[in-house]
């Protein structure tokens, strides 16, 4: 990370978020009221769609979602033997499964109380399941020992954070860093429990680099609007693909020390790295490697979650964050009632324990497995090179190449008289050019404006974990449009 800035500056921190014990909840005062549910825009459109003999294109392409599964992209074959032997045991001793499901959900029985997957857990997880994920944070990490009592399985672990982060009021609120732009649903939970988001920019112009001395111009700048207490990262980041390397992570846990900011790091697309030259590196290893003064203080919560990577199990809703440096009894601050809320369904933690503990070489679904996760692979791979491709060859477009996650954030050069339009309607311009594709074209993406982009800037999101047919097919519909959208507003 350089020193040249690329956004606006920000506030100082003052104070330990979780240490010492000094945190009290109010859950009823903290209780975040869920959205009220509204009809999908994309329902719309579709039955408009589907209605309107005129349209070219009667199938709406939803590039929107994070979710290969509902794309098209097959769920992995181990995954789901383990689980359709766990809920109807018969299949134990059919071999219409592989030997190795059946013992594997047999041993994910075992750990059930009752050895059914209808009887309730304990509300940190199932211990079975804490140990697996320790197991699997150890491998990874190169020996760096992870103890099971740290991990907390969770459906939302970082709603479960924030619910524990929210405390006071005007100034004394309690804020988290957050950068910019940063994936809608984390801006939405910030709100929702009544945590102040404090923005620090990522710098495009360097491949939405992280700076940590726009951090400090934002901590800086925040003092009297909030208590920024955390900071926020996703590595590999979501909506741009950016992936830290170990310098930079270094440089982020230095300020987070000097600081005393609790970290919050989603690294939930950590199997997904795909830039040449690059490799994920996690936070707990460096932070390790960094030694005595940083690796027993700094504070700091990673998650991860089966809905992201090559599993895409979004449906089972399960992931887990892992506490270090936290004192014990914060630890016990954590409501029982709010850690049940949170806890994902018996399903979705045994689907967590294959996801850490896969098929190894020896065993008789390695094979398949290591097949299916190399075509995953080399589906994204292929998507992301087509895409930049593609969106590199259309004028008004630029898009920084993405190194980890399932999206491209390519950013909209628009003619004035597109702005003069979508100022006049009331909207962003990228939110007026994503309804119109939609509407013309059949092609869901996300606006910018919805993820925190730069002032003046427009973007949107492509999910590009898709079958290679379906996004040669949005491509087409998107050249398209987006010649026509240029040729109309110039």
């Amino acid at each position: 990370m350089g020193d040249e800035g690329c956004g606006s500056p920000g506030k100082r921190a003052t104070g330990a978020v979780f240490r010492d014990g000094g945190v009290t909840v109010d859950v009823c005062a903290q209780r975040a009221v869920n959205p009220r549910a509204r009809e999908s825009q994309l329902g719309q459109v579709t039955h408009g769609l589907k209605q309107d003999s005129q349209k070219p294109d009667k199938e709406v392409i939803d590039m929107c979602w994070g979710d290969p599964h509902s794309a098209g992209i097959k769920p992995l074959s181990f995954v789901r033997q383990v689980l359709a032997a766990c809920l109807h045991p018969e299949l134990l001793h059919s071999d219409r499964l592989s030997v190795d499901a059946r013992q594997r959900a047999q041993r994910l029985l075992g750990a059930c109380r009752g050895g059914s997957v209808g009887s309730y857990t304990p509300v940190y997880g199932l211990p079975h399941v804490q140990c697996s994920v320790a197991e699997f944070i150890t491998r990874r990490d190169g020996g760096v020992a992870c103890l099971p009592e740290n991990i907390i399985i969770s459906s939302d672990p970082l709603r479960l954070l924030l619910f524990l982060l929210a405390a006071g009021e005007g100034a004394s609120r309690a804020g988290v860093l957050t950068p910019a732009p940063v994936c809608h649903t984390v801006a939405v939970a910030l709100a929702e429990v009544g945590v102040v988001s404090v923005p620090y920019p990522l710098c495009e112009e360097r491949g939405w680099a992280l700076q940590a001395n726009e951090l400090r111009g934002v901590l800086q700048a925040s003092r009297g609007r909030c208590d920024p207490r955390a900071l926020y990262v996703a590595n590999p980041g979501d909506p741009t693909g950016h992936v830290q390397s170990r310098d930079s992570i270094e440089e982020v846990i230095r300020l987070a020390a000097e600081e005393r900011l609790f970290l919050l790091v989603n690294e939930a697309d950590q199997d997904s790295v795909h830039g040449e030259g690059c490799e994920f590196v996690s936070y707990r290893k460096v932070l390790s490697e960094m030694g005595p003064g940083f690796s027993d203080t700094v504070e700091l919560a990673s998650l991860h979650s089966i809905s992201r990577g090559f599993m895409g199990e979004g449906g089972l809703c399960s992931g887990y964050m892992e506490l270090l440096n936290v004192d014990p009894a914060v630890a016990a601050l954590f409501p029982s009632g709010l850690l049940a809320g949170h806890l994902p369904p018996v399903l979705g933690q045994l689907a967590l324990d294959v996801m850490v503990k896969p098929p190894r070489p020896g065993d008789p679904s390695h094979p398949t497995y290591a097949e299916e996760v190399r075509s995953r692979r080399e589906t994204l791979m292929g998507n992301v090179r087509r895409v930049q491709e593609v969106l590199d060859a259309l004028p008004g477009v630029s898009c920084v190449p993405g190194l980890g996650g399932h999206y491209t954030f390519p950013r909209l050069h628009l003619p004035r008289a597109a702005l003069e339009q979508a100022e006049s309607a009331g909207v962003e311009a990228d939110l007026l050019y994503c309804r119109k594709l939609l509407e013309q074209e059949g092609v869901c993406v996300r606006p910018g404006c919805e993820f925190g982009q730069s002032e003046g800037t427009h973007h949107i999101r492509l999910h590009v974990m898709v079958p290679p047919e379906v996004l040669e097919e949005a491509l087409v519909r998107l050249k398209r449009f987006h010649l026509r959208f240029m040729r109309e507003f110039s």
